[in-house]
């Protein structure tokens, strides 16, 4: 990032590293799921693409991230486990579960097709996510059983449910039904009622999926005789097992036991609230500004991989656009947002209770959407290209005390797109007009100042800086905006009706003048400066 006499806002980002020796877990589970499936017509109580799909979506997981080596879900969840030596992202937090929960999140749409091929994605998935820190191998047991326990439970519970509505029940009689039932009853009920034995349901419904790596051996070429070179690869694996953390199913596999380690006994009684203690969270500060930046992972490959412009594709950041101008429609706590390149920063009102002000919540379910949402556009904005490969998106959340502090980390995030676009504009117009190689080209620039860079513009291209598209040089701000509109009823004439709506502008947002011309962006009560 560029420097400036911004920077100092830096030091309000909290680092949050899970140190070791704690075990890192990431889970995610779906956001307001229960609708989801409604609007998409799930089968009830269990959907067996719905959950193919989710598992399909993990193994990516997987498969994309080394240092994760197994993970467990049922239903709308899954946990993800790092080997415990992991140093992925420096263990911070906030990336992890931003990171997961965003990639999952973009296989999921865009793997929708493949498992729902009849049927439209009506709007788009957001999961939460969360950290958990097991301070043991014995505390991750105890997660994992308290997990699959929770899979049996709520299996059972919805399978006696969904029967008895199926049976002519309403969802309210039903539910009075099972109200305090044990397992046994419900057992009796399905058997004797519906001549359904439980235990012959789907492992996949009863117990949840797990997934990790293990050796097999491909067939990577061929002799010149025809016989096959073999060779041994480490793929993923999706398993249904009645006990994932008893000791003989763990202890079999010598991946787990590497980069984990063992399990010495049996989990004989499970206690949630012990689980729940380890679960990392973080509180924000009350009355303070929200600032959810979030940021591409790994967009340079991204961009040379779906060949956008140099140094600016206008499509690609229209798209980044329309995905923040939707965050705001969905999150109607965020006020206003600030973007360029491929990172964007939401904006929450200071007195927002948006998730209880929980940080895990509020960057995961932001960075969710947003992802689904860029997957979900693609091909509104790239209509002749494909979608390769999901992109994904980390975040973070951070606290600043004052409007004069937000507005200098705004004014930071436009020095930055200033300096960024400007050395961009040159090295690109080397690279393409004057034919250098990019190492030449950074050769030439290094060094170089703003003032120098404008001359090399104008006289090697016949470039102004300063006319190029606004959108380029100052990033993007979206907020909302307030509309009067007349109504005209029959009986009272014109009346005046309040209308909010989003728009986008390109800005200088460093100068005062703006905001002083769009005090409501901030609150019309508190003074700018």
């Amino acid at each position: 990032m560029a420097n400036s006499k911004y920077e100092y806002v830096k030091s309000f980002e909290v680092e949050d590293e899970v140190m070791l020796p704690n075990l890192i877990v990431v889970r995610i589970d779906g956001r307001d799921f229960r609708r989801f499936s409604e609007v998409h017509e799930f089968e009830k109580p269990d959907d067996g693409r719905a959950l193919n799909l989710m598992n399909a979506c993990a193994t990516a997981v997987l498969e994309e991230y080394p240092d994760i080596v197994f993970s467990y879900g049922f239903s709308d969840e899954y946990s993800f486990v790092f080997k415990k030596t992991s140093k992925f992202y420096q263990r911070r937090a906030s990336k992890l579960l931003s990171l997961i929960v965003s990639f999952f999140s973009s296989v999921y749409v865009m793997k929708w097709k493949e498992f729902f091929p009849e049927k439209e994605l009506k709007y788009p998935p957001s999961f939460h996510s969360r950290v958990i820190c097991c301070a043991s191998k014995e505390v991750l047991q105890a997660y994992l059983a308290w997990r699959q326990n929770d899979c049996h439970l709520n299996n059972l519970h919805d399978t006696c449910l969904w029967m008895l509505i199926k049976g002519g029940e309403s969802e309210r009689e039903a539910q009075k039904l099972l109200k305090g039932t044990q397992k046994q009853h419900k057992n009796e009920l399905l058997f004797q009622k519906f001549h359904i034995n439980y235990k012959n349901l789907p492992a996949m419904y009863r117990q949840g999926s797990c997934i990790f790596k293990t050796e097999v051996e491909e067939n990577v070429k061929y002799n010149e005789n025809g016989t096959p070179v073999k060779r041994l690869r480490r793929k993923a694996r999706i398993v249904h097992s009645e006990n994932i953390t008893g000791k003989n199913f763990w202890n079999e596999h010598l991946s787990l036991l590497k980069e984990v380690g063992g399990f010495t006994e049996d989990v004989e009684k499970i206690k949630p609230e012990f689980v729940r203690s380890f679960q990392f969270e973080n509180k924000l500060m009350p009355s303070t500004w929200i600032v959810i930046r979030i940021d591409g992972c790994h967009f340079h490959r991204f961009s040379e991989v779906h060949e956008f412009e140099k140094p600016n594709d206008k499509q690609a950041l229209n798209l980044m656009n329309s995905c923040a101008v939707a965050v705001l429609e969905e999150i109607q706590d965020i006020i206003f947002t600030y973007g360029v390149s491929d990172e964007y920063s939401f904006v929450l009102k200071k007195d927002s209770q948006f998730y209880q002000r929980r940080a895990s919540e509020i960057v995961s379910v932001t960075v969710s959407f947003f992802s689904s949402m860029y997957v979900m556009k693609w091909k509104e904005f790239f209509p002749q290209k494909e979608l390769k490969y999901p992109p994904s998106f980390d975040g973070r959340v951070v606290c600043y005390p004052s409007s004069k502090i937000l507005l200098d980390y705004l004014a930071w995030r436009q020095v930055d797109c200033h300096i960024n676009n400007q050395y961009n504009t040159c090295f690109w117009m080397l690279v393409k007009k004057k034919g250098k190689s990019k190492s030449e080209a950074q050769h030439y620039l290094k060094g170089t100042q703003a003032k120098e860079k404008n001359e090399l513009l104008i006289k090697e291209f016949g470039i102004d800086y300063n006319e190029l598209e606004i959108m380029f040089r100052q990033g993007s701000l979206a907020f909302w905006q307030k509309e009067d509109k007349n109504m005209t009823h029959e009986s009272k004439g014109s009346v005046q009706n309040s209308h909010k709506k989003v728009i986008v502008e390109h800005c200088d947002i460093i100068k005062p003048n703006f905001w002083e011309a769009h005090p409501s962006i901030l609150d019309e009560n508190l003074p700018i400066y």
